[in-house]
């Protein structure tokens, strides 16, 4: 786990959605789910980012720039510089036999990277709009449904589930599935357990998603 100040390759745009590719330098890629903070110029506080995608030499990490630090993030140039810190928290399982990735929106940001490590299972992918649906690209063997759908309507319960996506959806998914593997987003600060921004209750009890997440077991 390594803080390292890496220069940015280029920033593309999917659809609504801009794909932040960095130098990897000396970082590790980590687990698919685990996540980085990014920390843009001039800002205060770093942002919390899923590897998305680990090319020779590059991390990349999807963004939806809708506050300050994640528009800050999308509207840096080639050669600029931003803080990385990274892999933490605990990624998905891979042991398992009969993978379908889910995703929902932003939360399809891990998805790439992970169907790599599974060898490109199906997906669900769930958007808002066409123009948020462009990501789906990133994610081979995708069925991507469009509001007013949603995932849960075509989701094949006989499969081992492993979703990211906002909590709506993670909760009608794990209703469905108990026993899915479930990527949670909360905001966060530190991310590494220290300040409790991340705290979520999930069944009663209260879980750090930065030290004992983001993926978690449904059941």
């Amino acid at each position: 786990m390594r803080r390292e100040r890496r220069s940015v390759v280029a920033v593309e745009w999917i659809g609504a959605y801009a794909l932040l590719r960095v130098t990897r330098g000396s970082l590790e890629r980590g687990m698919p789910g685990q996540f980085f903070m990014l920390e843009a110029p001039g800002r205060v506080l770093p942002r919390p980012m899923s590897l998305c995608v680990a090319r020779p030499g590059e991390l990349a990490f999807l963004i939806d720039p809708v506050g300050p630090g994640t528009r800050a993030l999308a509207e840096l140039a080639p050669g600029d510089a931003l803080a990385v810190f990274g892999p933490l928290g605990n990624g998905f399982r891979l042991d398992v036999r009969r993978p379908l990735l889910v995703g929902g929106g932003i939360g399809i940001a891990p998805l790439p990277y992970l169907s790599e490590a599974l060898d490109r299972p199906p997906a669900v992918l769930g958007f808002r709009s066409d123009h948020h649906a462009e990501a789906a690209v990133l994610v081979p063997n995708a069925e991507i449904v469009i509001d007013p759908m949603f995932v849960t309507d075509v989701l094949t319960t006989d499969r081992d589930v492993l979703a990211c996506g906002p909590e709506p959806m993670l909760e009608a998914v794990r209703s469905l599935v108990p026993d899915a593997q479930l990527a949670w987003e909360a905001p966060m600060a530190c991310g590494y357990g220290a300040c409790y921004g991340c705290v979520v209750e999930i069944d009663g009890a209260l879980e750090r998603l930065c030290v004992e997440g983001p993926v978690l077991c449904a059941s």
